[in-house]
Formats: structure tokens, sequence, C-alpha cells
């Protein structure tokens, strides 16, 4: 019999998955692993995500988007360096989005996407947003939220 240690142990082992909720058994295995399929969504797993994201968006988009130089996509798609975590959280949630417009259009309009103008930003691109340090953190309820903070650049 599995009990809730040791599954909360086997699912924090892989890549970090699950790390921002809280699970337990007690809700119901069917609550519980609905949470957990919606952390598995929303985990990032940059391996997977840094060769896609630079085909559809360009190297030059993709690091200004994630605050980083062109030098470090390039060391972290090869795996040449380690992606680091705040890095990685925003590669995933800009998978996210990337995901979603590509169900509605190709990739000129997805790259489009970012420097446009919106009225729901204030007339500022969404770029203009994802400009400065960002952390995007999961609620797992919706989108999460994006907050900005002060870091050094990678």
């Amino acid at each position: 019999m599995l009990d809730l240690a040791s599954f909360r142990g086997v699912i924090r082992h892989r890549a970090g998955i699950a790390r921002y909720i809280q699970l337990d058994l007690g809700d119901g295995i069917e609550r519980t692993l609905e949470r957990l399929n919606l952390a598995l969504e929303e985990s990032p797993v940059p391996e997977f995500e840094w060769n896609g994201l630079t085909e559809v968006l360009g190297l030059d988009l993709l690091s200004r988007l994630l605050g980083i130089s062109a030098t470090s996509v390039r060391r972290c798609k090869a795996a040449a360096r380690t992606t680091p975590d705040d890095v990685a959280d925003r590669l995933h949630f800009l998978s996210l989005i990337v995901g979603d417009l590509s169900g509605a259009c190709n990739e000129i309009p997805v790259r489009q996407w970012f420097e446009r103008k919106r009225a729901q930003l204030g007339g500022r691109t969404p770029l203009d947003h994802l400009k400065a340090p960002w952390r995007w953190r999961p609620a797992y309820a919706g989108w999460g939220r994006v907050e900005v903070y002060e870091s050094r650049r990678v």
C-alpha cells in the first residue's frame, strides 16, 4: 500500500514536479490526482522546452523575453550549463503561452503577439512587461501570476 509520504517522495523526485502544491490524500485520491495532473502541466522541464521555443520565437526574441543573453540561451539549450530555476520557470510560462497561441496561428503571428501593443496591458506590449527580471509562480487554479523582481542577469 502506498502511504502519503511515499507518494510525495515519488512525485517530487523528478524535475521538481508538484513543488508548489500540497498533496493530501485526505482530500480523496481523485482530487489529489487532479492537482497532480495540473502540477505536471505547469512544471518546467527545460530540456524539452528550449528547442521548441527557440524554433518558434528565434534566439533574439527568446533571450529578450527571458531576460538573459543569447549566449546563455545557447548554452542552456545545448545543456552546456544547467538552466537556473528562475529561467526554467520563465521558459515554461512562455511555452504555455506559445502553445496556446500556436493553436490559433503559425510562428510569425506568435512572434508578433509579444511585440504588439495591447489595450489590456495599458497600451504596452507583452514584451514590455516581460523585459524586467520576472518570475512566474504557478497558482494551479489558472495561469498563476507573474512577479517582477530584482536579480542579477544570467
